[in-house]
């Protein structure tokens, strides 16, 4: 595990060494939940849709070649 230093809020850091007394945790374990949590929601997985094998999504009716017009063939 990584230590690193941060600068609060005094007011934020009373709540979260508040908050982690009364369940009995460290005030250093609810900040990495909520680095987690933060990291889980707000940052982007940094995969990329290439990163999956191909979907199944049916029968292929037709091979396309490079000259169709699909999205007509879609709208009619």
């Amino acid at each position: 595990m990584k230590m690193i230093t941060i600068n609060v809020d005094e007011h934020i850091y009373r709540q979260f060494r508040d908050t982690a007394a009364r369940s009995d945790r460290s005030a250093s374990e609810l900040i990495r939940e909520a680095m987690a949590m933060y990291t889980s929601h707000m940052i982007p997985d940094e995969r990329s849709i290439f990163d999956d094998p191909p979907a199944r999504v049916g029968t292929i009716y037709r091979v396309s070649a490079e000259d169709d017009d699909l999205l007509s063939e879609m709208l009619s």
